[in-house]
């Protein structure tokens, strides 16, 4: 079973049927005891990152997202699911994240520009993935491939070897992160078509 975790905030039901799509039943949750009994786990999320974490904490998410992390179990972030794993953000001010994959949230620059003209924040629509490391929830998809974004902060992760993905936007950011069995990825895999739901195949594979 995937359990995806509702603790209020996130496209849930878009993402439950990319799953349905592809061939696996997922469920959407708000009990912190469902996800504990889970073969595998999705953490989406929109809106701000102050408000998602507090979410987590009064709905009694976050001590299972770490245990089900540490065990082993595949476990994807999607989008403010990936920026929570890290271990603050600055949006709105300085604001404490999970701290599973050490490292910052923050905004893109002002003035960020492309060909003579002014990029604007958010970062929204499709952009181009370029691979640094290789991870089964992303078999098929190939390098340029185009995915879904709609963000204003991005991820910077202090060891190098978690980076998955980089796409440009102004400058180089990451846009997905693997280590062992848990990846996130800063676009919408829901949102990004056939290459989307590909790797939400290959998440519902993932052993």
């Amino acid at each position: 079973m995937i359990a995806i975790i509702d603790y209020g905030m996130g496209n849930l039901r878009s993402v439950q049927k990319g799953f349905e799509k592809v061939g696996f039943a997922a469920v959407v949750t708000a009990d912190p005891k469902v996800v504990l009994e889970a073969e595998r786990i999705v953490l989406p999320g929109v809106g701000a990152f102050r408000d998602c974490m507090r979410n987590l904490e009064t709905g009694g998410f976050v001590e299972p997202i770490l245990r089900v992390i540490r065990e082993g179990r595949p476990f994807l972030g999607i989008c403010l699911g990936l920026q929570l794993l890290f271990t603050e953000s600055e949006e709105f001010g300085s604001h404490q994240g999970l701290d599973v994959i050490p490292g910052r949230v923050v905004r893109f620059p002002d003035g960020m520009s492309a060909s003579g003209e002014k990029l604007p924040v958010p970062h929204m629509g499709w952009n181009q993935l370029s691979f640094h490391c290789q991870s089964p929830v992303f078999a098929g998809i190939d390098e340029g491939t185009n995915v879904y974004f709609v963000h204003s902060y991005y991820v910077r992760p202090e060891d190098a070897a978690v980076v998955a993905t980089t796409t440009g936007y102004g400058i180089e950011f990451c846009s997905a992160i693997c280590k062992d069995n848990l990846v996130a990825t800063q676009f919408h895999p829901e949102k990004s078509q056939e290459k989307g739901l590909q790797i939400l195949k290959n998440f519902g594979a993932m052993s």
